[in-house]
């Protein structure tokens, strides 16, 4: 096949002030100024529902071609068990995010740009107006296997005094005593204590799930909550935490105005928390879904006190809560290297998956020893670690570009093993990994290609053509699984919609085809529609002109019959002379290429038998 892809804090009275003017500007409906005295009679003086948890439509930006060996932002979401990491994170890696001492990694073809991360608010409202929303498309795809990133907080009590754990609800009331205690709100009214509005907060996040909506829609709830902002910098420490837990049992919308004062309230106080405290308050968010990149900050800014009393529990947690947040510093990227290799072996099963799921999501980049010291432990961990933990080391394998040939080997095995009870996520994960690796088993992709066809129903766009490219480019033959290509090939055609908002995912899956010499024309037609090259072209956030050029030549090459469309001879000058002058700034000065350069002239007798041209 001829195809090759290029590879301090105020007065209080401003401060409360300040505080109440956020507050007015929180409340989605205007509460009627009455006599708070006067009785609501049962629920009919209840608000229409004020914060109905909205629809969690999480937008993953990433970067497709991240399965190029080189070069996110993401919405963090409760409930979001696998987090997407890479189609958050690894989605969007720069190439100088990669491991420096990789000689053989090749620039990815597609770059984002450097925006600031707001994809939290994408969960709530189109950052895209003028492109039609996924789910305008389609529902959200079910998960075929549910998976918990969280697994590893059972491994050891200690994590008890500094996480919360989601499987585990506070013991529940009846509907009966909520309705009490919102009725004690309006008899206590102004003359609530701190921890009066703490302990009804507390009370009230304690009902059943299915019954919370009904607070949020009553009146005294909206009450209690003022009364909360209120008395916000005269809470301790304690009771702040215990009201924002109640927060994430009450589904606390992420972006609540509410939130952004406690925040803030956080931040003023981090410097008088224990790092415990710290570390529950930056879960608790991570869990409310709401992204406090200052507050983490302050909590990176007061951990290097805290260096000689971290423990393991502490040093997982850490890197998981750094994960969450997408970066870390690089002035504590060496310390806490230097406290997980000091506590490596001590690492349980599932922690071991923490810890590379951490440092794969804040593209961490820590020396090729630790790396071989930390996938060396999960090795030696291997038969009881939990398929989502198996998953975590190859994403940070992959994002290490290490070459770790036990482990390699030992999922030769256990691929094939687990295969069948993985959902396509995992396995999606695992031949991505494979891709990027260079390393093709077959034991590994026929147990893949056997139970992806079943999932297809399961697969999200992203899904499909990862897969497409990963085992394209690890050459598997459609023959050796002949359900396998067409399956994931036909459902691209039933969600073509998609590609309006994701245009990069069709240029993927068709590249990925091409090394198989699979050509679906009606698909092609598509992607070099002039429509379609025009809104790739429009992408801000991915270089998609090299990916359009790739296929427009592989279709000159491979379909000589074809009469569809093709693109314009302006495009394809543009981007070949941008090909060369990047071929030359980068891939013409490779240390491999210079030395094959110097292999040539030697076996070919001079230097002047070896150049470079330059395309036409």
């Amino acid at each position: 096949m001829a195809a090759c892809v290029l590879c301090r804090r105020l007065p209080r009275p401003r401060y409360l002030l300040g505080l109440r003017k956020d507050w007015t500007q929180a409340q989605h409906v205007s509460v009627e100024q009455k006599d708070e005295t006067d009785d609501h009679k049962g629920n009919k003086g209840a608000l229409q529902k004020q914060e109905a948890s909205p629809q969690k439509v999480y937008r993953l930006f990433y970067n497709p071609s991240s399965y190029h060996p080189s070069v996110w932002t993401a919405a963090s979401s409760r409930n979001q068990t696998d987090n997407d990491e890479d189609e958050q994170c690894l989605s969007t890696l720069a190439p100088s995010s990669w491991q420096q001492r990789n000689r053989y990694s090749v620039s990815c073809s597609r770059h984002l740009s450097s925006s600031k991360n707001t994809l939290l608010d994408l969960a709530f409202k189109d950052p895209e107006p003028e492109r039609p929303s996924v789910s305008s498309f389609r529902k959200p795809t079910p998960p075929d296997v549910k998976v918990n990133a969280r697994a590893f907080l059972k491994c050891r009590p200690e994590y008890a005094s500094m996480t919360i754990d989601l499987t585990k609800r506070p013991r529940l009331i009846e509907m009966e005593e909520a309705l009490l205690l919102l009725q004690k709100v309006i008899v206590l009214k102004g003359s609530m204590k701190p921890s009066d509005v703490c302990q009804f907060i507390m009370e009230l996040s304690r009902l059943h799930r299915d019954k919370i909506p009904m607070v949020w829609s009553d009146q005294r709830f909206i009450m209690l909550l003022r009364y909360s902002v209120e008395h916000l910098s005269l809470f301790t420490e304690l009771q702040l935490l215990e009201v924002l837990q109640a927060f994430v049992w009450l589904d606390m919308p992420s972006d609540h105005t509410i939130l952004g004062l406690y925040d803030a309230e956080l931040i003023r106080r981090a410097n008088q928390m224990s790092l415990h405290q710290l570390l529950l308050a930056a879960d608790l968010w991570r869990c409310i879904g709401r992204q406090v990149p200052q507050f983490l900050q302050h909590l990176y800014d007061s951990v290097r006190m805290y260096w000689e009393e971290m423990g393991v529990t502490e040093v997982v947690h850490l890197l998981y809560i750094i994960g969450e947040g997408r970066q870390c510093p690089k002035y504590l990227m060496h310390p806490v290297e230097q406290q997980l290799m000091r506590h490596i072996h001590k690492l349980l099963p599932e922690e071991v998956g923490a810890v590379c799921l951490g440092l794969f999501k804040s593209k961490f980049s820590v020396s090729e020893s630790a790396v071989t010291r930390i996938v060396d432990k999960g090795h030696s961990l291997i038969e009881d670690m939990s398929d989502v933990a198996i998953v975590n080391v190859l994403k940070f394998l992959r994002f290490s570009y290490l070459y770790h040939r036990g482990w390699l080997q030992a999922m030769s095995q256990e691929v094939p093993r687990r295969a069948q009870k993985m959902g396509v996520k995992g396995l999606m994960h695992v031949a991505l990994a494979c891709s990027a690796l260079h390393y093709r088993d077959d034991n590994i992709l026929m147990a893949i290609s056997e139970r992806v066809p079943s999932l297809v129903a399961h697969c999200r766009i992203k899904d499909s053509c990862k897969l497409l490219w990963a085992f394209g480019t690890l050459g598997f033959p459609p023959v050796q699984s002949p359900s396998f290509y067409p399956s994931l090939t036909n459902a691209l055609r039933k969600r073509k919609a998609e590609f309006q908002r994701y245009p990069e995912h069709l240029l993927t899956a068709l590249l990925g085809l091409a090394f198989v010499s699979q050509f679906p024309e009606d698909l092609i037609t598509i992607a070099l529609s002039p429509d379609f090259v025009k809104l790739a072209l429009k992408s801000t956030k991915l270089e998609l002109k090299k990916d359009l050029l790739t296929l427009d030549e592989t279709v000159g090459l491979e379909l000589p019959h074809w009469s569809g469309p093709r693109l314009s001879c302006e495009l394809r000058e543009e981007v070949a002379e941008m090909l060369w002058k990047f071929a030359q700034s980068d891939l013409c000065q490779k240390p491999e290429v210079l030395e094959a350069e110097s292999a040539l002239q030697i076996l070919l007798g001079g230097e002047k038998f070896v150049f470079y041209n330059s395309l036409p």
